[in-house]
Formats: C-alpha cells, sequence, structure tokens
C-alpha cells in the first residue's frame, strides 16, 4: 500500500486503545506501520536493487522484531531529549518500554498484511520459503480505506469541538470508538471484496474467448480497480495464450478486446534464455507471477536486440497506470549486443549502472 495508508494506520492503531496502556503508543505504532517501507534506500544502488531489494526482508517476519527495536530505539532516544528539556515532564499514560515494542510488533504486522492485500505481493517466510503470496483485494492506493481512516483520525476532533462548545469535559483519551469502527471498516471492505474477487474468477472461467469456448484454462487471476468493488480485471491463462478482460461482478458482464487483449505466448529465442538468466531477469522471474518475456526486432545496424519484461497484472487501465500495454508499470529491458552479451539494463525506463 502507499506509505499514506501505513502511517494512517498506525495512528489509528494507536488510538484504538493502545495509547492508553503506554506512553508514545501512538507514535511508535505510527512510525512502525512504515518502517518496512525503509527499503527505499537500495535505490541508491540502482533500479534493479531498488526492485530485488522493494519488500525484501524489512517485510519478513524474521526482520520484524530488530525493525520493532530500531522503531523504540528511535522513541527512546526522544523521550530522554524531551527529559532535558523537561525534567519535571509528565505524561498521560506510564513509559512502558516493553509494551511499546510488543505495540510496534503489531503495527509491523499491520504493513505486511496491508501489502499483502494488493497485488504486488510480499514475502513474509523468506528466507525459509521464497513464494510470494499477494490477496489482491484492493488497489495500491484505495480512496475507500483511506477516507475510514481519516474518519477514525479526525472525527473525535469534529466532536471535540461540538462538545467544547457546549461546556463538555474533555477526556484524556479520545477517539477509541471511532478508531475501531475504522478498522472493522476496513475488515468489512476485505471480505467484500473477496466475495467478489471470487465471482469475478468463476465469471472469467465461464466465458468465451474468441469464439472458443471449449479453449483450456490453465489459471485466472483477478485483480481490483480502485473504489468500485464490483470491477475487477482478470488474466485467463490458457496453453497458447493470455486473454485480458474487465469483469462487472454486479451485472455478471465480461468484456474482451481480441485486437488489444489477446497476448499469445512469445516462443523462446536465444536472447531470451541469455536475458532470463540476467540480474534483472532473474530477479523477475522470481517475483512475477504472469512474466511476458519478448524479443524486438534486432537493430540492423547495430545487431542489437532488446528483451522486455512485462507482468500482466499491471497491464491496467486504472488511475496511476500507464495505458500502455507495451510499456506498464513494473516492466523490464535487457539489451543484447549481436555476441548475445549483455549491454545493459533497464528497470521502469531507468537504466541500472
Amino acid at each position: 500500500m502507499d506509505p499514506i495508508t501505513h502511517f494512517m494506520t498506525g495512528a489509528v492503531l494507536g488510538r484504538s486503545g493502545f495509547n492508553r496502556k503506554a506512553a508514545y503508543a501512538t507514535l511508535a505504532m505510527t512510525l512502525a506501520a512504515e518502517a518496512p517501507d525503509l527499503d527505499v534506500i537500495w535505490s541508491v544502488r540502482g533500479p534493479i536493487a531498488a526492485f530485488q531489494h522493494h519488500r525484501g526482508w524489512t517485510h519478513t517476519l524474521l526482520g520484524l522484531p530488530l525493525e520493532a527495536a530500531v522503531v523504540v530505539g528511535v522513541i527512546w532516544l526522544f523521550h530522554r531529549w524531551r527529559l532535558k528539556r523537561n525534567p519535571s515532564l509528565k505524561q498521560a499514560a506510564p513509559v512502558r518500554w516493553g509494551l511499546l515494542y510488543v505495540f510496534a510488533i503489531i503495527a509491523l504486522l499491520s504493513h505486511l498484511l496491508l501489502d499483502w492485500t494488493n497485488n504486488y505481493g510480499l514475502r513474509p517466510f523468506f528466507p525459509f520459503n521464497p513464494r510470494w503470496y499477494a490477496g489482491s483485494l484492493v488497489f495500491i492506493i484505495e480512496p475507500v480505506m483511506l477516507v475510514l481512516l481519516l474518519a477514525g483520525l479526525i472525527g473525535p476532533a469534529l466532536f471535540g469541538l461540538i462538545n467544547s462548545e457546549v461546556g463538555a469535559r474533555k477526556p484524556v483519551f479520545r477517539g477509541r470508538g471511532w478508531a475501531i469502527a475504522a478498522l472493522i471498516g476496513i475488515v468489512a471492505l476485505w471480505s467484500w471484496r473477496a466475495v467478489e474477487q471470487q465471482s469475478a474468477i468463476q465469471i472469467a472461467l465461464n466465458g468465451d474467448y474468441g469464439g472458443a469456448n471449449n479453449v483450456q484454462i490453465l489459471h485466472v487471476t483477478a485483480d481490483p480497480y480502485p473504489i468500485n468493488p464490483f470491477r475487477w480485471q482478470v488474466v485467463v491463462e490458457t496453453p497458447n495464450f493470455y486473454q485480458l478482460a474487465t469483469v462487472d461482478t454486479l451485472h455478471d458482464t465480461l468484456a474482451t478486446n481480441a485486437h488489444s487483449d489477446v497476448f499469445y505466448k512469445p516462443p523462446t529465442t536465444m536472447a531470451t534464455l541469455v536475458a532470463k538468466r540476467s540480474w534483472l531477469g532473474q530477479v523477475y522471474l522470481d517475483w512475477s507471477k504472469i512474466p511476458l518475456v519478448t524479443q524486438t526486432d534486432v537493430d540492423p545496424i547495430t545487431g542489437a536486440t532488446t528483451v522486455t519484461f512485462r507482468d500482466l497484472r499491471f497491464v491496467i487501465d486504472a488511475p496511476l497506470m500507464h495505458e500502455d500495454p507495451e510499456n506498464p508499470p513494473l516492466s523490464g529491458k535487457v539489451i543484447l549486443n549481436a555476441d548475445r552479451r549483455i549491454t545493459s539494463m533497464e528497470m521502469d525506463g531507468h537504466v541500472q549502472h
């Protein structure tokens, strides 16, 4: 999920009652809820290194205890700084470092759970189990979730203004009910989308693809669009091609375009074999669920060959996504010279130096 959703989830978790148990609980859970995305620092090593380590060990169960310790350590330093400035400082709740560590673990687990709900996925059991898991329940930025989280955070403040006008006593801890309601609303949204996702898959399994209603279907995936729980993009894999389609589960309809939504499985060539063994190729095929590795025409002047890597889950016409199926998000390129030696590699248009 996006960083704002992670930060807000941590804050709402803290408001749901943890802030009554220990000082800095909301701060700890807010920071911990986004801490795994510190793997963005790998981008200094180049786009392929960033891609390889994105949702890496910081998104594993093995890495959470260390991350929680770092978060609590940062808050401990902040607490020491505050005490130096104000030795008589009193907290509304006692400082309990052991509880803060447990709360940070809970917030870190929320990050893994949120990342599982979109189609990029994560490997929580790495290195013991290298498999990627993806629930594909919500879009990477889901406005409905943001609205629920925002209501959980600002609702108490708005009603606090009303209470102050009528002279009501201001409570020390506000917003627990709002926060819990927001979290319940998010779980209900996931449950609803899980039901619609299975309906979308079933509609795709019963689809007629170019008149070949007896075509063998090997696998079907269903990925969400933002906001609308009834609209899904499905990718249907057959022995010879992939079919992209848009499913409307409210009306039980499936829309396809035989000219733009069919991707035939490309043949294996010497160039694609070399590209698959490259650094980018190995990382990409380890992550991708629906990889499409294709070779372009050989440059008649230089003899260079370009091999492209695409994941059909991301060939989708949605906000923040490219509409060009030839260059979707999270696509890569390996360029080979006439001797089939790798001369350069790119990820999302950025060259790895």
